[in-house]
């Protein structure tokens, strides 16, 4: 039987995303997952609260933060990976196609800093490759589909999907952003639920759907398998690429795609500064 990390999961109401602290119990050492930079669009501001809260726990209970883990380039927040390296000089991990990432919005903002190698990250992580976190692994699995570049990342018996799935009874993923491909996202979501089904399973976002009133994010492969409305046990590929395309085809881009996505290809680094010392995001007119 694998072995059981602690997990604690954070929600940001604003982005409704979860990040994760998840430590080895008999070593304490730890990992932050998907961390989030707190930005507000009417004025510009940002702020670490929410990432801040990741390191109080942390030092509460004494953990020894080993790793920043980000299972993708997210286009819903801006990552506070850069702000927790800074504070804590832990490396920043993420996998290794976020250079497909790069490519291509490197080049809508004309990001000229942004090499396209992952240099901006400390650890490029591929598929079947491990770190250690104590006397736990954190293996990877490489799961594209709502980006070319996503990975899940398991940890003894609990798995992590960013934005691969949702809880049973929102879905999946959209797979309409650059590289996204429904088909890919069936085939990794297959894969993840061929995992024991007493896999924890540990979601980026929870989104209210209809006869629900309570934030979640824990499930298991086995619920997921079974009740999990666009991909559960039956469905198949031709079923779900049509239902997520027809879907993809009605959904609003994220309210901080712009801004997220030029400073998390710098993982969470914002662009430099002017010559006037100012910071500027781009918004490219009709761009999207």
């Amino acid at each position: 039987m694998p072995s059981k990390p602690i997990v604690r999961g954070f929600f940001d109401s604003a982005t409704s995303t979860v990040s994760y602290v998840v430590h080895d119990p008999t070593t304490r050492a730890a990992a932050i997952i998907d961390p989030v930079l707190d930005f507000t669009a009417r004025n510009a501001r940002t702020s670490t609260g929410s990432a801040d809260a990741l390191l109080d726990y942390i030092g509460a209970g004494s953990l020894d933060l080993k790793w920043i883990l980000d299972t993708h380039a997210h286009a819903d927040h801006l990552s506070a990976a850069h702000y927790l390296r800074e504070k804590t000089g832990v490396p920043v991990v993420i996998g290794s196609d976020i250079t497909v990432i790069q490519k291509a919005f490197g080049a809508l903002f004309e990001a000229d800093d942004v090499t396209p190698d992952g240099s901006q990250f400390d650890r490029l992580v591929s598929e079947g490759e491990s770190l250690p976190l104590g006397e736990l692994e954190i293996g990877m699995m490489h799961t594209p589909g709502h980006t070319p570049a996503c990975v899940s990342y398991i940890i003894g018996d609990a798995v992590f999907v960013g934005d691969t799935l949702f809880m049973p009874d929102y879905g999946t993923a959209r797979t309409d952003f650059p590289g996204g491909s429904a088909t890919a996202l069936y085939r990794s979501i297959r894969r993840i639920l061929a995992l024991p089904g007493e896999t924890r399973m540990f979601v980026g976002h929870d989104y209210l759907p209809e006869g629900r009133s309570d934030f979640v994010w824990e499930t298991t492969v086995a619920e997921q398998n079974r009740a999990n409305v666009h991909i559960h046990e039956g469905i198949t590929e031709d079923e779900f690429v049509a239902m997520r395309s027809a879907r993809d085809a009605k959904l609003e881009a994220p309210l901080l795609i712009l801004p997220s996505l030029q400073v998390n290809i710098r993982a969470g680094a914002m662009p430099p500064a002017s010559p006037g010392g100012h910071t500027f995001l781009r918004l490219p007119i009709n761009a999207i």
